[in-house]
């Protein structure tokens, strides 16, 4: 069956958010965060630290070069957060001076915060992560758990799981849509029939025919067929097996 997915609202205002890379090393990397731009509904990319991509940003960013091509560059951090209202900072060290929350956390604290604010999510260069210094521009500083002898998410992973986390907070109302199941008495006359062929063909028979029947039942029951299912199975049970020859 094919699954159609809708969204219905955007509760954290996507439009809002600013992914912030610090000194990216990895041109490839930022390609790599733009996708996952894309991918979960963001489109606010800024640089610090970098003046402009090379070519290579642009091989991986499938689709997405768009938010590169309208990317801001700075600096540095301070001016690519001084017109922001709110500032999370993603580390993997713990930090003496910092107290550190979870990103499911660092999600519950934004929410807190009304829509009219403008949010900045910050990432560090892929080597050294962020600066002490860099740190203090932040007002929340987050990691992403994992296990511990692990190194550190790449910076694309990092900045995927971060948005990925907010995406599904942002879409709550995201829902699979199958298609409609056909009436009742449809699906029943499609059961019927493959109940005949499988009888005819000899795989029910007089010792499995309830036990078999009510398996077949249960299954096809939960399948829900649509009406491409319900053509599909009947093309199948009616030209596409032959009868077992006697």
């Amino acid at each position: 069956m094919k699954l159609a997915y809708k969204t219905t609202s955007d509760l954290l205002g996507r439009s809002r958010f600013s992914v912030i890379l610090v000194n990216p090393q990895n041109q490839e990397n930022i390609g790599l965060v733009a996708r996952a731009m894309s991918n979960t509904g963001f489109s606010q990319l800024r640089i610090a630290g970098l003046e402009k991509f090379d070519p290579e940003a642009f091989r991986p960013a499938v689709h997405s070069t768009n938010i590169l091509r309208q990317a801001a560059f700075y600096p540095d951090l301070a001016e690519a957060v001084a017109d922001l209202n709110l500032v999370l900072a993603s580390t993997v060290r713990q930090r003496k001076a910092f107290r550190l929350m979870t990103i499911d956390e660092a999600v519950e604290k934004i929410k807190l915060f009304p829509l009219s604010i403008k949010i900045g999510l910050v990432f560090g260069n892929e080597r050294t992560g962020l600066s002490d210094v860099e740190l203090r521009q932040a007002n929340f500083v987050y990691f992403i758990p994992q296990v511990g002898r692990q190194p550190s998410y790449n910076l694309a992973a990092a900045v995927l799981i971060t948005l990925y986390t907010l995406f599904r907070q942002s879409a709550p109302e995201m829902v699979a849509e199958l298609p409609p199941p056909v009436r009742h008495k449809e699906q029943e006359d499609c059961l019927k029939i493959i109940l005949s062929k499988l009888e005819k063909n000899g795989f029910i028979h007089e010792t499995n025919r309830q036990h078999a029947t009510n398996l077949l039942y249960d299954l096809f029951g939960r399948l829900t067929l649509s009406e491409r299912d319900r053509r599909f199975l009947t093309a199948i049970f009616n030209k596409g097996l032959k009868n077992k020859p006697n």
